[in-house]
C-alpha cells in the first residue's frame, strides 16, 4: 500500500501562508516556524504528521502529497481548516 510522510504549517490566511513560505525559502528553519505559527497541533513537532496513506486526508492535501515531489515546499493549498504550508518527507 501506499503512504508518506509529511510536515505542514496551518494558518488562517493566504497572506500569512505566503510570508512563512517566503520565510522559510529564505532560510528559516520550517520547524521553528511551525511551532510559533502552526494552528495545527502538530505544530508542536515541527508541524510533523507522520506517516499516512491515501484518503486519510483532506482531498486537497491528500492529492499534493501524493502526486508532487519530495522535499519541495508546497503551498499556500486552500482547505477548510486554512491555508496549508506541506513539504513531502518521504514516499512509499
Amino acid at each position: 500500500m501506499a503512504w508518506a510522510t509529511a510536515r505542514h504549517i496551518l494558518v488562517g490566511t493566504e497572506e500569512e501562508c505566503n510570508a512563512l513560505k517566503t520565510q522559510i525559502e529564505n532560510g528559516a528553519s520550517f520547524e521553528s516556524v511551525a511551532q510559533s505559527h502552526s494552528k495545527c497541533p502538530s505544530g508542536r513537532d515541527g508541524g510533523d504528521l507522520g506517516q499516512f496513506g491515501p484518503g486519510q486526508m483532506v482531498p486537497e492535501f491528500d492529492k499534493a502529497v501524493f502526486t508532487g515531489d519530495v522535499g519541495v515546499l508546497y503551498g499556500p493549498i486552500k482547505t477548510q481548516f486554512g491555508y496549508h504550508l506541506l513539504e513531502v518527507t518521504a514516499r512509499g
